[in-house]
């Protein structure tokens, strides 16, 4: 495999991103856009029948995610839309007051916004207000612009970033057996693409005192892998897939029932978009006309 390392990958980032003045968020070129919507396409081919589809917005319910219970795992990664309250004349005086290069963010108040930091947390309210999933249990698949106050912003590592998930709501069995089977079918997604990959058990960056109990105990039950992908550096690859069982969390928090009227269990499939772009440009370089053949035919570019 022709591994481009990371000191050698640095300049030919140039060609896939131009700064926007802020860390981990940058615009898109063209030539990064196609390698996308083609990883985007391969992806869609593996959808089963009946899988309803969402597109959802880069911002959700603040209310939604709290009962989700995102704030007291990972609030260090939460993004909050605030807005200058208050009528255009006070709004305007309230500017003027606060004068160029002072802070008139602190003149702002919270909306009821959040950025929304993963695809499937606006799905779950939407299943919950249904009624009772059928007996079959339910799959989606589901894409957002997401947001994270990562704490770095090496390549791989963005703020603001794109995810795709298939979910899979419905019985202990179903939902462990829909992640069990894209945890191979991942390995065969992986060596379609020609990507040098290995699945490792992880855990989820917590926060708070029960951080360290919450992460062990999440890799004790096996609740959650990755698909990792030498973006930076071989010795430090980057993840670029998750397959999470949830377990009934989210099945409890919305009232979400089976068929058989049990709570339901969710598990999700997580592609980053941007990361898999990327580690395929690692890979196989910038010239996508030199990439091996089978690549090439396997992501429209």
């Amino acid at each position: 495999m022709n591994y481009a390392s990371h000191d050698q990958f640095e300049s030919p980032v140039n060609a896939l991103f131009r700064s926007m003045g802020a860390g981990g968020v940058y615009a898109r070129t063209g030539l990064f856009e196609r390698t996308v919507d083609g990883l985007s396409a391969l992806i869609s081919r593996y959808r089963v029948p009946g899988t309803e589809v969402f597109n959802f917005p880069p911002v959700m319910s603040r209310a939604q995610l709290e009962r989700s219970g995102y704030l007291k795992s990972f609030p260090h990664l939460l993004g909050c839309v605030c807005c200058l309250r208050g009528e255009d004349p006070d709004i305007r005086a309230t500017v003027a007051r606060l004068g160029p290069g002072q802070q008139w963010v602190s003149a702002q108040s919270a909306t009821e916004l959040v950025l929304t930091p993963a695809a499937c947390y606006p799905l779950y309210p939407l299943v919950a207000a249904r009624g009772r999933a059928p007996g079959g249990g339910l799959q989606f698949d589901v894409m957002c612009n997401c947001f994270r106050r990562e704490s770095t912003y090496e390549v791989g590592r963005l703020q603001s970033f794109r995810m795709r998930e298939y979910v899979c709501i419905g019985s202990p069995e179903q939902v462990v057996d829909f992640r069990q089977r894209w945890m191979v079918r991942a390995k065969e997604f992986a060596d379609l693409l020609a990507l040098p990959h290995r699945i490792a058990s992880a855990s989820d960056p917590f926060s708070g005192r029960a951080a360290k109990f919450l992460a062990v105990s999440q890799l004790a039950q096996e609740l959650k892998f990755e698909l990792l992908i030498p973006v930076n550096s071989v010795q430090n690859p980057t993840p670029c897939m998750s397959f999470n069982y949830l377990r009934d969390h989210f099945g409890t928090t919305w009232g979400i029932e089976t068929a058989a009227g049990n709570v339901a269990h969710t598990s999700c499939v997580g592609f980053g978009m941007d990361r898999l772009a990327l580690a395929l440009f690692a890979t196989h370089g910038i010239d996508i006309g030199a990439w091996p053949k089978r690549v090439r035919e396997a992501i429209p570019l």
